[in-house]
């Protein structure tokens, strides 16, 4: 099935969850400095290894930078 990170295509199996997706995008699940929104609505933390991606789902993965 395909869902849109990013603004960008990304083709994943049914049943994926957040926390597989960003991990199959190089982010450790438990890694800090990353914030999820599915379809509009931040996903918590806690959820990501529970929240399934659906066909035509919309993610943004933001990861927090430093600087100045």
């Amino acid at each position: 099935m395909t869902v849109i990170v990013n603004g960008q295509p990304a083709q994943v199996a049914p049943g994926q969850t957040v926390a597989g997706l960003l991990t199959g995008l190089g982010h450790p699940p438990g890694g800090p400095g990353i914030a999820v929104a599915l379809n509009g609505e931040v996903v918590p933390r806690s959820a990501w290894p529970t929240t399934a991606l659906d066909d035509n789902d919309r993610l943004e993965v933001l990861g927090a930078s430093q600087g100045g």
